[in-house]
């Protein structure tokens, strides 16, 4: 993958990571539905989990 694709993808997951742990956070004030906030917590958790990934794959290469 060239460099500039894997800024898009890692900067991507960021805010994907940063708008689904705020919709998580904020959802039980704002009165979202229980099945949002998990699907946005498990979005969050997947966004952790890929960055992770990325970080290591990127220290071995």
């Amino acid at each position: 993958m060239n460099n500039s694709k894997s800024v898009l993808v890692t900067a991507s997951l960021w805010l994907l990571l940063l708008i689904s742990a705020a919709t998580n956070s904020i959802g039980m004030l704002a009165g979202l539905d229980y099945t949002f906030r998990m699907i946005a917590g498990a979005v969050a958790v997947v966004c952790i989990v890929l960055l992770v990934v990325r970080y290591i794959a990127g220290r071995k290469a």
